[in-house]
């Protein structure tokens, strides 16, 4: 058995991919983890339209490629498309850890139908985030409003209608990206977004999202 574990992150976007690289990865290679973040291969197109076809391809390559290598995956449920495994049961679900469930579990089985041989059901764990990435900055009000320069209480009326971040709904019009753009014409994700998430950090985020906080639990516990 090896003294450390490697683990490939299949990614929707940039944003995705810095946050691994500067917040996540830092933190798992205390614990003998290395990170690498991969954004899903598509030439020419943008993340925010995730087919489940198009992510099994890149499965299908990094569990292929070396059978020591751990793999997950870290989409957006706003960005999904309706190929992906049982999104009508987890669209029909109230509470976000149940649309969590169902998603996480039926993309595990279908993974493990199409590359049992390759031990995916030990190599492979699946993350689809409630509802996107820039829910995570609702983890702490005082610096997403610092840092949009808005008053503290146009965050505190989205978290007291919600409760907690993961519960931003992910409407077309009043996602967690949409609300902050409206609140915030200055906000980018790659900049802004990647600023704040580091400036609340990674303990911070865990308390407030419990999806987020049981896929980083599951890294965490490879057993390696």
């Amino acid at each position: 058995m090896s003294n450390y574990a490697e683990v490939v992150v299949l990614v929707e976007g940039k944003t995705e991919q810095i946050f691994i690289q500067n917040i996540i990865a830092p933190y798992l290679v205390e614990k003998h983890i290395f990170m690498t973040p991969i954004i899903i291969s598509k030439p020419g197109q943008k993340g925010g339209d995730i087919k489940f076809s198009r992510v099994t391809n890149d499965i299908k390559i990094h569990l292929k490629q070396r059978p020591d290598t751990f793999l997950t995956i870290f989409v957006d449920f706003y960005g999904i498309q309706k190929d992906w495994p049982a999104l009508k049961e987890a669209k029909s679900q109230q509470l976000p850890e149940d649309k969590a469930e169902k998603l996480n579990s039926a993309t595990k089985n279908s993974v493990n139908q199409m590359f049992l041989l390759q031990d995916s059901e030990r190599r492979f764990i699946p993350y689809v985030s409630m509802h996107e990435f820039e829910a995570l900055l609702f983890s702490e009000p005082q610096i997403l409003a610092n840092h949009l320069q808005i008053p503290r209480n146009n965050i505190d009326k989205i978290i007291s209608k919600f409760g907690k971040p993961e519960n931003i709904d992910d409407s077309p019009h009043s996602s967690p990206s949409k609300r902050i753009e409206k609140l915030s014409p200055r906000f980018k994700k790659t900049s802004t977004g990647i600023a704040i998430a580091k400036a609340i950090g990674l303990n911070r985020i865990r308390e407030q999202c419990p999806i987020f906080n049981k896929w980083l639990t599951e890294i965490e516990c490879i057993n390696f």
